[in-house]
């Protein structure tokens, strides 16, 4: 059985390999990047990762999109538009604008997004025409928004994943110390979802959890928001829900930092693709180093801005989005059956939010397909911000698509975290000016 890695240049790309060699319906796995040097990397890190696991998935690389697509059964989606470069781009654009300068929340998503969708568009073509029954397993970001564009070609077969919500549910059972069978209600869109109930053996036990202040200090997200927000929402919020509940520090401190997520990484990974190129025979070592190097700083201007400290260890330690990835996989292809988060077509789901947009929801997974669940009504509150940041997602989405500046402004001034028309005008100008492919797209 086929999978294709597009983006398999990507520094992430070794932990969906290590996740397959502990068993998984995978035989082959295809890498496809448009950068010959980072794939060459990847697959020095990947063969020593093989040649540690006998039987793994064989690997090899394809610069030719058809040829890497053809005959998959799932296609993985990990690209990034103009790499860490237009990152780093977003993420300043905002900043200098006084707003939140953020790869997927506020303005910097939006840009990315514009930039992201016409790509994700050519991509699902050619996966209609060359492998029309491979499931999609989208990760590229805004992985919301992404996943709604592929799908008005390739219908729900495309489906969303994220490990931010695996994360919440499994610091919020481990802190109750849960071993019973857990049901989990939680409802929202991609980096904007609370998770509202926690059930073991059928007893919704997240009061218990917001009424223990020793409890609540073991969850990252409840350190960085704080426990008394949490019980006023009653909920537990998704860690971006931190840019828009701490939104003034959350900028502070993002500008007060060094640098910038994008630019660290984007310093952190041109040395590793460098040293790799010079040297691959310690491939695999030399990415395990950085790899816990940016596991260990990821929101760390934030945990520092809230004093939420340090990440947990076992935060770090466990698997994250490339689980994610092989359970549904799994389930998919004849495996036992599961209940998973993902980002979906609503259809009615979640009421109040239109039929076909994509929303992040439990859903139920087997050979049949993916089933969302449907979900209790939401608080006026949590409704209102996601139907404005949904309304700002398909803004962006036929903006791309038809090269519509006014509704690309039209997106910038109605995000919820850009409170000025006229910063909206000026993020746009700046977007623009910066971004040659953006600037291409909107007329």
């Amino acid at each position: 059985m086929k999978l294709t890695v597009l983006g398999g240049g990507g520094f992430r790309v070794p932990l969906v390999y290590q996740a397959l060699t502990a068993g998984s319906p995978i035989t082959e796995v295809v890498l496809h990047d448009v950068s010959g040097p980072r794939l060459a990397a990847i697959r020095a890190v990947l063969a020593e990762m093989a040649a540690a696991h006998p039987g793994a998935p064989d690997v090899r690389v394809a610069t030719d999109l058809d040829e890497a697509l053809a005959d998959a059964r799932f296609v993985f989606s990990a690209i990034r538009v103009d790499g860490l470069a237009g990152r780093t781009v977003d993420e300043r654009v905002a900043l200098a604008h006084g707003v939140l300068g953020q790869e997927t929340t506020g303005p910097g998503g939006i840009a990315y997004g514009l930039r992201s969708v016409p790509v994700a568009l050519r991509v699902a073509r050619r996966v209609a025409d060359v492998a029309p029954n491979a499931w999609v397993i989208n990760f590229t970001n805004p992985a919301g928004m992404i996943t709604e564009a592929m799908q008005a070609v390739l219908g729900e077969r495309v489906v969303g994943i994220c490990d931010s919500p695996v994360g919440l549910v499994r610091r919020a059972a481990e802190a109750l110390r849960a071993t019973g069978q857990l049901a989990v209600d939680y409802v929202g869109l991609n980096h904007l979802g609370w998770l509202r109930g926690l059930r073991v053996d059928g007893v919704d036990q997240l009061p218990r959890l917001l009424a223990d202040d020793a409890a609540l200090a073991g969850i990252e997200e409840v350190r960085l928001m704080g426990a008394e927000w949490v019980r006023c929402i009653g909920a537990l919020p998704n860690e971006y829900l931190y840019y828009y509940y701490n939104t003034r520090e959350a900028v502070a401190a993002i500008r007060c930092a060094p640098c910038t997520r994008g630019e660290f990484l984007r310093g952190q990974q041109e040395r590793f693709y460098a040293e790799v190129a010079a040297d691959p025979s310690d491939a695999l070592r030399r990415w395990n180093t950085v790899r816990e190097e940016r596991d260990t700083s990821y929101m760390a201007e934030s945990r520092e801005a809230s004093g939420a400290g340090e990440r947990a260890a076992s935060d770090i330690a466990v698997g994250g989005y490339q689980q994610v990835a092989l359970e549904l996989m799994a389930a998919l292809t004849g495996g036992p059956g599961r209940t998973m988060i993902l980002n979906v077509r609503n259809g009615t789901s979640v009421p109040g939010l239109p039929p076909d947009a994509v929303v992040e929801v439990p859903c139920v997974v087997g050979a049949h397909g993916v089933t969302p669940l449907a979900t209790a009504p939401l608080p006026g509150s949590m409704l209102g911000l996601l139907q404005q940041v949904k309304a700002v997602e398909q803004d962006t989405i036929e903006a791309a698509v038809t090269g519509s500046a006014t509704l690309a402004l039209r997106a910038f001034a109605q995000h919820p975290l850009v409170d000025s028309v006229t910063v909206a005008k000026e993020l746009l100008a700046s977007y623009r000016a910066r971004q040659p492919a953006l600037a291409a797209i909107l007329r």
